[in-house]
């Protein structure tokens, strides 16, 4: 169960809250349904602290999973998930903005999906002046 379900898109993960993680584990360890590896094309990483930021751009692809989160859990899950990333609809003080996007998974082909993206101040900033994550994995 990857898929779109009822409206409740999965989410795509790149940093701290892949499996294993500390974010991960302090939100999503017993509240998803499935974890698979994906890919995000048109996107690329940059460090940040202690954390990193995607940021859109063509021909770049960022490596990650694609998390379905439990139907009973969804909800509370999602505004967890906006709260760790500092995400407030329409607040241009967001570092990350909450967008759909389509990912590839293993085995599964395209599905959409919510990815927390460098909100476009932040994007401007690490263009110029941040360092890349060679490949597009952060764990790797």
């Amino acid at each position: 169960m990857l898929g779109e379900d009822a409206g409740r898109l999965p989410v795509f993960v790149y940093g701290t809250l892949r499996p294993g993680l500390r974010n991960h584990d302090r939100l999503l360890r017993g509240r998803t349904v499935a974890e698979r590896p994906a890919r995000m094309r048109d996107a690329v990483l940059y460090e940040g602290p202690g954390y990193p930021f995607a940021v859109a751009e063509r021909g770049g692809e960022v490596h990650g999973e694609l998390i379905a989160v439990a139907p009973r859990w969804y909800r509370p899950v999602l505004a967890a998930l906006d709260e760790l990333e500092g995400y407030r609809p329409g607040d241009p003080r967001n570092l990350y903005e909450r967008v759909e996007r389509e990912v590839l998974v293993e085995g599964a082909g395209t599905v959409r999906a919510w990815v927390y993206l460098a909100a476009e101040a932040t994007a401007l900033r690490l263009r110029a002046s941040g360092t890349r994550v060679v490949g597009g994995d952060w764990t790797g």
